[in-house]
């Protein structure tokens, strides 16, 4: 069941209950984020089902053809979202179709894989088939490697001391930043500065889920929905952090503000579950709900991890080019599977399609992120931008509250906070104007284009 939720002024909730797109039942039990080593042997995991693309003006000629073809019973999402009882639940020899990307999840047999392959090579109306891929929460830095940091914190205050006031432009000189009232990366990002509250734009985070009795919610109008097999709603923690950073309050319980975008529109669905683990599938089920919803920025902090020379997913690429026709951003993260400076791995996917924003991460001194990937595979799989991404604060499930977290999964919702802002300073800019800002505005940095892309994002003032 999967829950909608808006809370008034007096925090009280009204929710309605309506079952989870079941889409992703595991086959093994839920793991936490590996964070696999790059240059290890062996891919990304599947699922056994497939993802198959579909001519955006032969859609219901596609469906058909699977029906006819492979025996496949297909339901089709967009009657699923909204209807918030429905219930669709895809079993064996059964498929979903989402209208709105062009794409179908297929649960085909082993017997009738090989037919779904002939059949989508023969159709017209049937572009490709891809094996649905297992996406993790991208999460910080292992326990092991965890002495870099110190060894990291130790430098950088050594480099703030050397350049301290030093701010030529293009340059990465170290900044000396006072938390009292700003987080570090909202200082960074110039969030601080910024008379823009993101008032009018719907952000969608695309996550584990909202803690939604943090008491930094408490009062928000906030639209929820799981998609996640056996989950009834969008609670949980990662997505918390990554909800706090893109659009967290302008006065947080405890200072100092970690918020980007305070007064944005908040829309939370839960596409991984609890461990941070979950499908293309529900990622899929998740963008077209956000679509459907009219948000203008969609944030997701999670991936899978792409080998050295792997193209990116048509399939995946397709839904983004759609999501920019509608006004919709995606931001996704590029990964935390590098070990620099000896390894920089590939951008992760879905980050690494040409039509998804891909956010790489910078420490306090502006440099690359010792784990953050970057732009090896010549076929798509730039880091677009970067965002702060180093022992970032905000809100996290109580009775924690508050916690200091690491990765890509923390600079892709600075980014997508400062997306906001610029739509609301920019009307105009929705879509590919959106992300034309975002590149044209953002702070260069001395490193290298291939690791932080167009630079550090920034917010209008």
């Amino acid at each position: 069941m999967a829950r909608r939720t808006t809370r008034g002024s007096s925090g009280t909730e009204a929710a309605q209950q309506a079952p989870a797109l079941g889409i992703m039942p595991l086959a093994t039990p839920p793991v936490p984020n590996p964070s696999p080593q790059p240059g290890l042997p062996g891919g990304p995991e599947t699922t056994g089902r497939f993802l198959v693309l579909l001519e955006p003006d032969k859609l219901t000629a596609g469906a058909a053809a699977l029906t006819k073809g492979v025996g496949l019973q297909l339901a089709y999402a967009g009657d699923f979202l909204k209807d918030p009882e429905g219930l669709l639940t895809v079993k064996e020899s059964e498929g979903i179709v989402f209208e709105d990307l062009g794409v179908a999840v297929v649960n085909a047999p082993p017997d009738q894989a090989a037919a779904m392959s002939s059949i989508v090579s023969k159709e017209s109306s049937l572009r490709t088939v891809e094996p649905e891929r297992i996406v993790y929460a991208l999460g910080g830095a292992p326990m092991d490697l965890s002495y870099l940091r110190g060894y990291r914190d130790a430098v950088n205050h050594l480099v703030d001391g050397l350049l301290k006031g030093d701010s030529a432009e293009g340059g990465s000189a170290a900044l000396s930043f006072e938390e009292a009232a700003f987080t570090w990366g909202l200082q960074a990002v110039g969030a601080s500065r910024s008379r823009f509250t993101g008032r009018g734009i719907r952000i969608a985070v695309l996550d584990t889920g909202l803690d939604f009795n943090h008491p930094d919610f408490i009062g928000r109008s906030i639209q929820s929905r799981s998609f996640v097999d056996g989950v009834p709603t969008a609670q949980d923690g990662h997505g918390t952090h990554c909800v706090g950073i893109a659009a967290g309050p302008a006065r947080p319980a405890q200072p100092p503000r970690f918020g980007v975008a305070p007064e944005a529109e908040i829309f939370v669905g839960k596409v991984l579950n609890d461990a941070g683990r979950g499908t293309d599938g529900c990622i899929l089920a998740g963008l077209q709900w956000a679509i459907a919803n009219g948000c203008h920025v969609i944030s997701m902090s999670l991936g899978a991890r792409v080998l050295r020379g792997q193209g990116y997913s048509a399939i995946f690429e397709q839904a983004a080019q759609r999501a920019l026709a509608r006004g919709s951003l995606i931001l996704a993260a590029a990964g935390n599977d590098s070990r620099r400076p000896q390894t920089v791995a590939p951008v992760s996917h879905p980050a690494n399609c040409p039509s998804i924003f891909a956010v790489g991460a910078i420490d306090r001194a502006l440099s690359v992120a010792w784990f953050s990937n970057g732009s090896i595979n010549a076929e798509g799989g730039s880091v677009d931008i970067v965002g702060p991404g180093v022992d970032c604060r905000s809100s996290w499930p109580i009775p924690t509250q508050y916690k200091d977290e690491s990765g890509t999964s923390m600079a892709t919702p600075h980014v997508a906070g400062v997306a906001a802002l610029i739509a609301e300073a920019n009307p105009e800019a929705r879509g590919p104007r959106l992300h034309f800002h975002l590149v044209q505005t953002a702070r260069r940095l001395s490193g290298s284009a291939a690791d932080v892309g167009a630079g550090l994002a920034q917010a209008p003032v």
